[in-house]
């Protein structure tokens, strides 16, 4: 019943969309071909998208719909949600800790008029029917540029991409979040965040720097979500918040880069000193451990107990504020006496502080997500 009242809504906007344009036509208005000439303002620029893309907007930009896997994050840590004329739909359900911006903006979305899906792999997820209704002066969306283009032909609005990779503040999240903020015109607020950014990868880097990598403890992280959730083997060689600390990261011995599985074998072989994994996907790890508990038991992590929750970060895109904290809480534990003047909770608060303008720790801890010890088998 619900899928029909979905449809049946859409097809009602649509009607209400034809009834309009026709009024408009009968009442001898401009032809709605060009949808930028219903504007206040239809001075116009060009704009350098995320994929290159030329795309005219308009000058002044007023209201905006974000579609796409990190574009509406990147609308919260600009700070410029009250622009949304639209939200996608699994940001108005229930609250998902694990898009950093979902439980701060979640009672704006339920307000907003369904946009689009929401999510997707950079494919066009909108709806233009009622994107047509809602209006907004410019699309920004982190899709593909065919995706971006078809979407932009079903509307006659401007689409603008913030596609971007996966990671720590990669070079692409920082052109896609400066072409946000050109469009939005918040680019003070860009210059901070990048500048807090950068100041967090220095002290990180700094602190290690000069470790030698035969003084360092090992580390394995294991259970990391890509691409949906995974067990104990799923792991990442060159990991963001890894790398940012200079750490012995075990899987970085593939000669891989990225995501992959790592068998159970290999993982044995590395031995590592410390274990990172995923609290989130416990309920998986568990389940292995239930079926060869000695295994995992001849692991030297699991022995020493010394086996850390490390929060997902990829979900919709990268929680720059998760992969931050998971930074410095590793940090702490590879290197205790380098990172003894942090306290991770005070760390993870100016974080998340800084980037959603409120302090979400609790309302994530409360979600299952947390920095400390893990046990696996319980």
């Amino acid at each position: 019943m619900k899928g029909f009242s979905k449809v049946f809504l859409r097809l009602s906007l649509a009607l209400m969309l034809s009834l309009a344009l026709f009024g408009l036509t009968a009442c001898d208005n401009p032809a709605t071909d060009d949808y930028a000439t219903y504007r206040d303002d239809n001075e116009t620029r060009i704009i350098t998208d995320a994929l290159d893309r030329e795309v005219e907007i308009p000058t002044h930009v007023n209201s905006i719909i974000t579609l796409g896997p990190g574009a509406p994050r990147l609308a919260a840590y600009l700070d410029v949600i009250d622009m949304l004329v639209g939200a996608e739909e699994y940001n108005t359900e229930d609250i998902v800790v694990l898009r950093d911006y979902n439980p701060v903006h979640i009672e704006t979305f339920r307000t907003l008029p369904i946009v689009g899906q929401g999510g997707g792999s950079g494919n066009n997820n909108g709806f233009p029917e009622e994107i047509i209704v809602a209006a907004p002066d410019v699309i920004i969306a982190a899709f593909d540029a065919e995706a971006a283009d078809e979407l932009q032909s079903q509307t006659n609005i401007p689409v603008v991409s913030v596609r971007h990779q996966t990671g720590l503040a990669s070079e692409s999240f920082r052109t896609a979040l400066g072409v946000f903020a050109d469009v939005v015109g918040a680019q003070e607020r860009y210059q901070q965040l990048i500048s807090y950014i950068d100041t967090a990868k220095a002290d990180l880097n700094n602190r290690t720097t000069y470790i030698d990598d035969s003084d360092k403890l090992s580390v394995y992280a294991g259970a990391i979500t890509w691409n949906g959730r995974r067990g104990f083997g799923g792991t990442y060689a060159n990991f963001g918040p890894l790398v940012a600390i200079n750490a012995q990261n075990v899987a970085d011995d593939s000669n891989l880069d990225g995501f992959f599985e790592a068998n159970f074998e290999s993982i044995l072989v590395w031995d590592p000193d410390i274990i990172f994994l995923d609290p989130g996907n416990m309920d998986l790890v568990n389940s292995e451990y239930a079926s060869n508990p000695d295994y995992f038991n001849s692991l030297r992590a699991v022995q020493d107990g010394r086996v850390y929750a490390m929060p997902a970060f990829n979900f919709s895109g990268t929680n720059i504020t998760y992969a931050l904290i998971n930074a410095y809480y590793a940090g702490t534990v590879l290197f205790p006496e380098e990172f003894d003047d942090i306290d991770i909770e005070d760390k993870a608060r100016e974080i998340l502080t800084t980037f959603l303008g409120t302090d979400t720790l609790d309302v994530i801890n409360d979600g299952g997500l947390y920095w400390g010890l893990l046990v696996i088998g319980q």
